[in-house]
């Protein structure tokens, strides 16, 4: 996910904070979870415990073709006030063939997603 929303820029763009890693200042936090119900509730547990920081924004990620199932849809509804916003991230058939983060990038239907990703997060 930090490849995809870092748009090359080596880490300047976005990265992953190791736990306990302060929060840079101006930046805008990211969580991300599947479309599962499990997943819905571990944000909700993240959420519970978030304190002062700015509002994240969530990246919805599809593990599956067809759409989340309804109790994690409400959830996620329910949290949309702790939130900065909800970005979605459709589901990629490819993600589950490659080794890593470059190699999906190289995949057209991978850049697309994650320039729309991109583009919500930053409002353009």
């Amino acid at each position: 996910m930090a490849a995809m929303l870092d748009d090359g820029s080596g880490g300047r763009r976005a990265r992953v904070l190791a736990p306990g890693e302060v929060l840079p200042y101006g930046t805008a936090p990211v969580l991300v979870t599947d479309t599962t119900l499990h997943g819905v509730t571990r944000l909700e547990e993240t959420l519970r415990t978030w304190g002062p920081l700015p509002k994240p924004w969530l990246v919805w990620v599809a593990d599956a073709p067809a759409g989340p199932v309804q109790d994690a849809r409400y959830l996620v509804r329910a949290l949309e006030g702790r939130l900065a916003g909800v970005a979605r991230l459709p589901y990629l058939p490819v993600l589950r063939a490659v080794k890593g983060a470059g190699q999906a990038l190289e995949y057209k239907t991978v850049q697309t997603a994650a320039a729309k990703l991109r583009r919500t997060i930053e409002g353009k």
